[in-house]
């Protein structure tokens, strides 16, 4: 009798700690979600101001820099619902405003426009990253979240499920081709 209680607690044991175990690791996908989310909120942003900077500068044709710094502005100020279209229509107006390297060249000629053109280029290629990072710390996330183990025993707590951040973030092929570079 004693030796089989001794065994049911030791199993009930090794359940906690596997448990106990999972609930860290979601909680630790959780954290990594956070953080990969504040990367990826700052990139935006360091797109969303380079473009803006750029579209004040005088350096692009006046219908371009008021595309840009528009598309750039609604990115800035987009609320949480609205962010995703936001960025994306920003991608959409670097595509065509930037659509043709003879554009990207102009601002490389103007003054200042080297650091510009490389600014931009650096931030057109880390928004695609970031977002990586961020969507496959999701997939991980919800994978661990759809176990019957983590549903049944509630590993998750309070935490929502976690969304991915879908966007269009191809680059302009002109700006891309400088990023390279």
């Amino acid at each position: 009798m004693t030796a089989t209680l001794i065994w049911i607690l030791v199993g009930l044991v090794a359940i906690g700690l596997y448990l106990s175990w999972t609930a860290g690791r979601l909680d630790r996908l959780h954290a990594r979600i956070d953080a990969a989310r504040a990367a990826l909120d700052a990139q935006l942003l360091r797109r969303a101001s380079v473009a803006q900077e750029l579209a004040t500068s005088g350096v692009l044709d006046p219908a371009a820099s008021i595309v840009l710094y528009e598309a750039a502005h609604a990115a800035r100020l987009a609320e949480e619902e609205q962010r995703e279209v936001a960025e994306s229509e920003l991608s959409q107006a670097l595509r065509a405003v930037f659509s043709e390297a003879q554009q990207v060249e102009a601002v490389r000629e103007a003054p200042g426009g080297e650091d510009a053109a490389g600014e931009l280029a650096q931030a057109v290629r880390r928004v695609p990253m970031a977002r990586r990072f961020h969507n496959d710390a999701v997939r991980a996330a919800r994978a661990l979240r759809r176990h019957r183990k983590v549903r049944w025993f509630r590993l998750a707590g309070h935490a929502p499920f976690p969304l991915a951040f879908e966007m269009d973030d191809e680059p302009p092929a002109a700006l891309a081709d400088r990023a390279t570079a």
